[in-house]
């Protein structure tokens, strides 16, 4: 066989894993990487403005896509930018090929240029960590790395490449990666005929769904109906079961949610929760608690039982536990009472959004109105911050990978980049940007990338000048605000001098317009920008329901400590 570059047969691996796309920015170490990837026909090497962009656009092709997101870095810098998009993979369980670059590996000398532990940096957030050390091991490194990647649990995998290997000519072994798919766990039998006993048992279970259950498909809607039982998801399960649904419920079902969810939650007996690790901004801050036994499934035998008990406890892909749960279930008639609460619950829900005013936008009528102009197959990507939680609980999602949101590891700086990425990978469907404007800060500068690519993207730019979830909590808890206002910027000159065209909604009478116009600008292949002076003067149900559920945490002393200090500051000083 003809000798190749090292980089000729990175390459090679990356288009037989069907990796569509490298995000990064070419340094000394990898140049050859990029010459080589400059021939490549079917990987598309992305520059971008800096590598924390990379990791959020490599993670926004995965979440919505299902191809494997490529954050391609060089040593050193290239790296340390990057890992804060790598560690929210990590801890949101997306899969994504960290292709770093190491140095010489044959000149024997110390003190090289950007020369760290990179190994010992990415372990605490990547799966596997990868070396080759000879050119011949280049190719079967790389696809491992794609497989381990995509493996349940999903997460990031790292390989590094010393540049010599991309320097020097090898033969390369296509032959040496068997390519043998991952075998999936399935249910154990008898831990399936308990869930389904307990099941049979129950007067009416509740079904939670993490993303993890999303492999599980249309079978998830066929589990809900033939149990009549209502449905709740995560953050990150928003979508994997059709929210215009009868039986869905909402994101979560505890102190975080609103009292009808809680009211039908407590009225359920037993749990069946599917895909989900129970985590901290996943549950309100720990705030829920099962309805009755719990049977918890999840391909992460770690995850089972480990912050809530769990009576039963199975290990299984969620698509293989479905499909064989199905056939041994009774189908439960249609109960009229819980799908006429839940309705009206909603109902009740959409009318107690407050109205903005004439300079200022309520996030109810943004949100409907974003759906309404931009239709059901939008990709919505999210920030850290308030812009999540409003967009988990106005929008209504019927489809997986499309509300993409950065939770377990938040991350701001995330949705601008996440939405580049997605609409890289899904050039067929509308992809939209919810950032605050302190989100925008980090990684608003990729708005140069969408231009320079022209990028189909729309970025709604969420001003209320202040972190509004963290100044929510200081607010709340604190009656003070410390260091969570933000300076003032001109967005529309930064939109010029990027070329990007520029949008501002003042008021709730604008907002139909606007969408109206910044849709035929996405329409016409171009991005745009939307700058939205929000009204975040009414608090989720997630922001009010974490204070509660973290005040009531504290012990009595400290609780009450907390809301003297908040009384006191809050009542007129001697000058007033």
């Amino acid at each position: 066989m003809t000798k190749m570059t090292g980089a000729e047969i990175v390459v090679q691996a990356l288009e037989d894993e069907g990796v569509p796309f490298a995000f990064g920015i070419p340094g000394t170490h990898n140049i050859e990487l990029y010459d080589a990837l400059s021939r490549a026909g079917k990987v598309r090497p992305i520059l971008v403005t800096d590598e924390q962009s990379a990791s959020f656009m490599a993670d926004g092709v995965s979440r919505s896509s299902g191809l494997l997101g490529c954050v391609n870095v060089v040593p050193g810098a290239g790296l340390t930018h990057a890992l804060s998009g790598i560690a929210e993979a990590y801890l949101d369980g997306i899969p994504m090929l960290v292709l770093g670059c190491g140095t010489r590996t044959d000149t024997g000398k110390a003190y090289q240029l950007h020369d760290v532990d990179q190994m010992a940096m990415v372990r605490p957030v990547t799966k596997a960590q990868l070396k080759p050390e000879q050119g011949s091991d280049l190719y079967a490194t790389v696809r491992r790395a794609c497989r381990i990647a995509r493996a349940a649990p999903a997460g990031p995998a790292f390989v590094e490449v010393p540049v010599n290997l991309y320097l020097s000519r090898h033969e390369p072994d296509l032959d040496a990666f068997a390519g043998e798919a991952p075998s999936t766990p399935e249910p154990d039998p008898q831990l399936l005929t308990r869930a389904r006993e307990l099941l049979a048992e129950s007067r009416r279970p509740l079904l939670y769904l993490g993303l993890g259950a999303a492999s599980a498909g249309a079978d998830l809607v066929a589990l809900a109906e033939q149990l009549e039982a209502p449905v709740a998801t995560t953050i990150q399960g928003k979508g994997i079961f059709p929210e215009s649904h009868p039986l869905w419920l909402w994101c979560g079902f505890g102190p975080a949610a609103p009292d009808f969810v809680r009211k039908v939650a407590a009225g359920c007996d037993l749990m069946l929760a599917v895909g989900c690790r129970f985590s901290e901004v996943g549950t309100g801050s720990y705030g829920l608690e099962p309805p009755g036994p719990l049977v918890h499934v999840d391909v992460d035998a770690s995850v089972l039982g480990r912050n809530y008990f769990a009576d039963v406890q199975i290990v299984s892909d969620a698509r293989a536990f479905v499909a064989a749960l199905l056939p041994k279930l009774d189908h439960r008639a249609t109960d009229s009472g819980l799908r006429e609460a839940i309705g009206r619950g909603r109902a009740e829900v959409d009318a107690g959004w407050k109205d903005g005013s004439q300079d200022r936008v309520s996030p109810a009528r943004l949100l409907k109105g974003l759906q309404e102009v931009y239709g059901a197959d939008a990709i919505y990507t999210t920030d850290s911050g308030n812009g999540t939680f409003l967009a988990m609980e106005i929008l209504r999602i019927d489809r997986p990978r499309s509300f993409l949101a950065p939770v377990d590891y938040s991350c701001m700086g995330y949705s601008v980049p996440a939405a580049l990425g997605a609409a890289l990978a899904c050039p067929d469907r509308p992809a939209v940007a919810l950032a605050g404007d302190g989100a925008f800060l980090m990684t608003g500068l990729e708005l140069l990338t969408a231009a320079q690519l022209q990028l189909p993207v729309t970025i709604l730019v969420l001003r209320d000048r202040e972190l509004a979830q963290i100044a929510q909590f200081q607010q709340a808890a604190l009656a003070r605000k410390t260091a969570s206002r933000l300076p003032d910027f001109d967005l529309e000159a930064i939109c010029r001098a990027v070329g990007v065209e520029y949008l501002p909604i003042a008021g709730d009478d604008r907002v139909l317009r606007v969408l109206c116009e910044a849709r035929s600008i996405h329409s016409d292949g171009r991005p745009v920008v939307m700058e939205v002076e929000i009204d975040y003067s009414q608090a989720t149900y997630f922001t009010r329901g974490v204070v509660r559920t973290t005040l009531g945490r504290l012990p009595w002393p400290d609780r009450l400590r907390f809301l003297a200090r908040a009384l006191a500051r809050r009542l007129p000083g001697p000058g007033w």
